[in-house]
């Protein structure tokens, strides 16, 4: 008869969360589910956008400019969402806006997460002159109001798709930086960490092998925030004229689009605005359910 060793600690480790089980703590987190949700659908509806438009975004018809959506008195099911003051289909409008919008978010997010990561690995695991160089660049880039420094850029440069991606992308590492730097001072001390450096792995291999996989959960909370800042500032500079230039079918740009038919016709703005706020409420929805989540107290 085998009798169990009582000092192997493997016959008293809990066993591991199934996957359902893991699926069910998420889906039970009701802000992640309706974020998730939303989100889902949004991607959905901008990736089939070819499919699921009913018109050309950019044909123009001034015969049928400010159709009012089919809801409304005079709206027809041909334009379910009426059409804008060139007679396009605002529909089709709106489902490729959020390709562009979707595009901007991750773009610029991911851009900033580069810049602002590797700046923080470097502050957080070096130290001394790295961490006080690293601290007043951050403390420089605060001083900086992000949307001012992206209008004044933006109509120096010329304002355009990839403008936008690019300043944005430079503009929102702050965030990033502060928060791998003091991931990284918790966590370089560690004794997994000794051991790699005592096995003779060179810094970056210490970094990219034991740091960077520690700190990732916090880098994709920092991520879905910067996305959802990044999409409002898109459309702020679109908005003001030296963002996404037309035609190309940008949320913010179709809110400026519509501004002088606020008063009679509202929806020109309220379609827009809606779908924007959907879109912001649903990335920050998801990461605050990740944040939850993945923090100790968040785990069974």
């Amino acid at each position: 008869m085998t009798v169990a060793n009582p000092f192997v600690l493997d016959d008293y480790l809990p066993p591991r969360p199934t996957l359902g089980r893991q699926l069910r703590r998420w889906l039970g987190h009701r802000g992640f589910a309706l974020g998730a949700v939303l989100l889902v659908v949004i991607v959905f509806a901008a990736l089939a956008a070819p499919w699921l438009a009913p018109h050309d975004p950019y044909a123009q018809d001034v015969m049928q400019r400010m159709k009012p959506p089919v809801w409304m008195a005079k709206g027809t099911w041909a334009h379910p969402l009426g059409t804008d003051k060139l007679g396009r289909d605002y529909l089709s409008r709106l489902l490729y806006g959020a390709r562009i919008s979707l595009f901007i978010g991750l773009a610029a997010a991911l851009i900033s997460g580069a810049i602002g990561t590797l700046l923080g690995v470097l502050a957080g695991y070096y130290g001394g002159k790295v961490d006080a160089l690293v601290s007043y660049l951050v403390t420089t880039r605060l001083a900086l109001p992000v949307v001012m420094v992206a209008l004044a850029a933006a109509s120096l440069v010329g304002g355009s798709l990839q403008v936008v991606v690019i300043l944005l992308g430079c503009l929102l590492w702050d965030r990033f930086a502060v928060v791998v730097r003091a991931a990284v001072q918790q966590i370089r001390d560690a004794e997994y960490v000794a051991a790699a450096q005592a096995l003779g792995c060179s810094p970056w291999r210490v970094i990219v092998g034991e740091i960077l996989p520690n700190v990732l959960g916090a880098l994709i909370v920092v991520i879905t925030l910067e996305m959802a800042h990044a999409i409002l500032l898109e459309a702020t500079l679109s908005f003001l004229g030296v963002g996404v230039q037309p035609p190309l079918p940008s949320w913010g740009l179709m809110i400026a689009e519509g501004k002088p038919y606020m008063f009679f016709s509202s929806w020109v703005i309220a379609i827009p605005g809606i779908a924007l706020m959907l879109l912001v409420l649903a990335i920050n929805l998801v990461g605050d359910g990740i944040r939850d989540l993945a923090a100790p107290s968040g785990r069974n």
